[in-house]
């Protein structure tokens, strides 16, 4: 029986195993408490859309993530369309002559990922829940009230709130407990300050619980 891994597709397989790879980061660090999504956004500054230092790299970065997702999702859509075309392109080249080799297919491969992955971050961006850190914007998350999704919430590491704004888009906020608070996840919370990115949240007066603030 034919091996799965058809020669000149070896870079491809591997680009798929580190999808599964970031994919399998993030679902046990979201059980953790955390977001390894958020952390690397952290690590890197970036912040939402066109936050990018200045020169070639960042010009470039900003042009390649135009939807503004988060970093490992970028990644992880790069990584999928650079192996889509690549077998799609080993396949057409073996129906015509033979596969092409590696130093060939693979910078192909990359020319066509490029901007399909800038295409599909502008659609995902459009569907997906916003992580609202813009310090220009930020202030009119203060006094909405929201539901703790990745939690608890302490003083310590950063949790994600969501929120709904007044336009009914959904948002994930990081946010900690403002001093003296320890929040459980699931838990109402009102959003009450916010720099950087970074917001604090109390929990949410009684009052609060009978509010549809549409969980998302």
């Amino acid at each position: 029986m034919e091996s799965i891994v058809q020669p000149g597709t070896e870079l491809f397989w591997e680009a798929l195993l580190v999808v599964a790879g970031l994919g399998l980061i993030e679902l046990v660090s979201v059980l953790f408490g955390v977001s390894a999504s958020g952390l690397l956004d952290d690590g890197f500054g970036y912040h939402g859309p066109g936050d990018h230092d200045a020169g070639l790299l960042g010009g470039w970065m900003s042009w390649l993530n135009a939807g503004g997702v988060p970093i490992l999702v970028l990644a992880v859509l790069l990584l999928s369309a650079f192996a889509v075309f690549g077998f799609s392109v080993q396949m057409l080249a073996a129906r015509v002559a033979a596969p092409l080799p590696m130093f060939a297919a693979g910078p192909l491969a990359l020319m066509l990922a490029v901007p399909a992955t800038r295409w599909l971050s502008r659609g995902l961006a459009r569907i997906m829940p916003r992580d609202e850190t813009s310090a220009v914007s930020q202030a009119g998350f203060i006094g909405l009230a929201g539901v703790v999704t990745i939690g608890p919430l302490d003083q310590g590491q950063p949790g994600v709130v969501r929120v709904k704004d007044q336009h009914d888009n959904i948002h994930n906020l990081r946010a900690q407990a403002a001093p003296g608070h320890l929040i459980e996840t699931g838990a109402l919370v009102i959003i009450v300050d916010g720099a950087d990115g970074l917001f604090q949240a109390i929990p949410a007066p009684e009052e609060f619980s009978r509010v549809d603030i549409k969980r998302g």
